[in-house]
């Protein structure tokens, strides 16, 4: 057996990976499970989206390489999404890459600008791929803790206390993934004062803006932010193509000629067919974003009962696909509390200690399931 290289040691399997293959077990044997647990959406992508991938998987030239950087139309259709619902201004020749799925731009983003033994700050509780990525890279992560106390927005006072002479890349992601927190105007200036004194590149993971959320925001629609900073975008959670795989990181130039260094090193350009079918989700109007809140919110409504249900606590006045609730005062631990309902309602829910320490105590609900699924859920603990 060949050793596997050093840098596995620093990281697990993905916490997901290995959970929804219990849960899958589970269902294999006839085990009703109700899963509560993940963000995949499970509802359809725009009907033009579809229409055009089929459409285009006949065009001669769909099943040739891509360019690296995406059709020019799909850069102009996601710089004219950028200008219409954040009222941010994006060159498409150059601020603007594709991306197959924004999870890999936190590996090509990490791999372009931190070096071994870089420090780079993460949020706690956030997405553990921040995390796990820096390690791989054999980067030092540093966690900052966010707290319900300060509606889950980076320390600035805190952080300022401590050596950042290491620091090369911050992550931030609002609205926030667990918990849902949006971030202000004012809350993206201060981060932006912070990274310029810093000389840290901060990097806003913005795949939630639509969900549940009337004013949507960019981190580059603040003064300076293109100076120190990029911004990830998603399809998957926005028109429910997740599966698709398509993402974008924007930014200046600069940034932008760097990550595009390592990304055409390690993929050879997006489907046709899926671009042409992004170019047309993209272009969705309001009443999308209408009814895809309908839905969501008849569910989030069902899901507070629940977690009212489970003696916990949680914020109304959040967005995204998840509601972030707190435990009730005991000493049971998060996981051990989720184990429970798994064993002995057949209902997955997520324990908020898998985003960091500052999620235990705590517990994720996802609304990617049907309103009935829901109510089936609630009557199991009735």
């Amino acid at each position: 057996m060949i050793e596997p290289a050093k840098r596995l040691k620093t990281v697990e399997e993905y916490y997901f990976s290995k959970k929804l293959r219990e849960v899958n077990k589970r269902i294999a044997k006839g085990v009703p499970i109700i899963n509560l647990g993940i963000g995949s959406p499970d509802l359809r992508p725009p009907s033009q989206a579809i229409n055009e991938l089929t459409l285009r998987v006949h065009d001669e030239k769909a099943h040739q390489y891509q360019s690296y950087q995406g059709l020019p139309e799909l850069r102009q259709a996601i710089a004219d999404f950028y200008r219409d619902q954040f009222y941010v201004g994006l060159n498409p020749n150059d601020e603007i890459l594709p991306l197959m799925g924004s999870k890999e731009g936190i590996m090509h983003i990490s791999l372009a600008f931190v070096n071994p033994r870089d420090e780079v700050l993460i949020p706690n509780p956030g997405y553990p791929t921040y995390e796990s990525v820096t390690k791989l890279i054999g980067a030092k992560p540093i966690n900052y803790d966010l707290s319900e106390k300060n509606n889950w927005m980076p320390d600035i006072e805190a952080l300022e206390k401590r050596d950042l002479t290491k620091v090369k890349v911050m992550w931030i992601n609002y609205p926030h993934m667990p918990t849902g927190a949006k971030a202000t105007k004012e809350d993206f200036e201060n981060i932006v004062s912070f990274a310029i004194k810093h000389n840290i590149l901060v990097v806003n993971d913005n795949p939630y803006s639509f969900i549940l959320n009337e004013s949507p925001l960019s981190f580059l629609h603040v003064a300076g932010a293109k100076k120190i900073g990029l911004e990830l975008n998603s399809l998957s959670k926005t028109f429910n193509m997740a599966g698709w795989r398509i993402g974008m990181v924007c930014g200046d130039k600069r940034y932008i000629d760097n990550i595009i260094k390592v990304k055409s090193n390690m993929d050879s350009g997006m489907f046709y067919g899926l671009q042409k079918g992004a170019i047309q989700a993209l272009s969705s109007g309001n009443m999308w974003f209408s009814s895809l809140a309908s839905v969501y919110e008849e569910r989030r409504q069902l899901i507070w009962q629940l977690a009212e249900m489970l003696n916990c606590t949680y914020d109304k006045h959040t967005s995204g696909l998840f509601v972030w609730a707190k435990l009730p005062d005991f000493t049971m631990k998060s996981e051990e509390f989720i184990d429970i309902i798994l064993d002995t309602k057949g209902v997955f829910i997520t324990p908020g200690s898998i985003f960091g320490s500052q999620g235990e105590g705590y517990i994720r609900f996802s609304l990617c399931m049907p309103a009935e699924k829901i109510e089936e859920a609630i009557e199991r603990f009735k």
